[in-house]
């Protein structure tokens, strides 16, 4: 079986040798490159299967370069940064970034949240190649239908791009209807029992979902306040 790439990028030479030590500990195959120019570059070339990135790089920083790569990639990543506020953490997330570490962090813990992104990813790809009955997968509501078959949303007549994540939140949610799902819930379901991470993520995946996607005539993505969200249908 081949290795899974990793692209570490981290102007931190100690730390980033740190990582790959890890990793590679792991079975995992990895590159390491030092600011944000050359990490658009071996993107290209190496093409990973998850990108390490730290946010502080010399010149473009990670914020710049994962807006770069959601142009043309779902590829995970997942933000590294000695910055632990709230608000870095959102932004991280909210610009397409998978999971936030900060620094210093745990390398059980990196290792592990890794390999949760990387198998929920597996499991995408899995259920794409699968003969399963497309009407099992398509969920349809008034100018909505989501296709977890061909992981495509239709909004109102127009195809809207959505990664994996928010795709798959949508369709759990609109699959059973009027049912309330705490963020521990939906945390489990779309991320994985073993995902680590906080609600927060599921919070701002909700957001990007609603600003894609407005009402519908009877439908809508409802908050229960102090408990979590449901698709509500009138």
């Amino acid at each position: 079986m081949d290795k899974k790439r990793i692209l570490i990028v981290d102007d931190d030479e100690n730390i980033a040798e740190l990582i790959s030590l890890y990793l590679i500990k792991e079975c995992f195959d990895t590159e390491i490159v030092f600011n944000g120019e050359d990490a658009l570059k071996v993107f290209k070339t190496y093409q990973p299967h998850l990108i390490l990135l730290d946010i502080m790089l010399p010149g473009m920083d990670g914020y710049d370069v994962c807006r770069e790569i959601r142009k043309e990639s779902n590829v995970p990543i997942v933000m590294l940064s000695a910055k632990g506020e709230v608000f870095d953490k959102v932004l991280g997330l909210k610009i397409g970034a998978d999971d936030y570490m900060i620094k210093p962090f745990d390398s059980n813990e990196l290792v592990a949240r890794v390999q949760a992104i990387l198998r929920r990813v597996t499991q995408f790809e899995e259920k794409q190649n699968t003969s399963e009955t497309v009407s099992n997968d398509v969920v349809n509501y008034d100018g909505l239908t989501v296709n977890l078959t061909s992981y495509t949303v239709i909004y109102n007549g127009e195809q809207i791009d959505m990664p994996p994540k928010e795709m798959e939140l949508l369709y759990f949610l609109a699959k059973s209807p009027n049912q309330v799902f705490t963020r521990e819930q939906l945390l489990d379901k779309i991320w994985g029992y073993d995902y680590i991470g906080d609600t927060r993520t599921v919070d701002v995946h909700v957001k990007r979902v609603r600003e894609k996607i407005k009402d519908g005539s009877n439908w809508s993505i409802a908050t229960v306040w102090g408990i979590g969200y449901k698709f509500e249908v009138k």
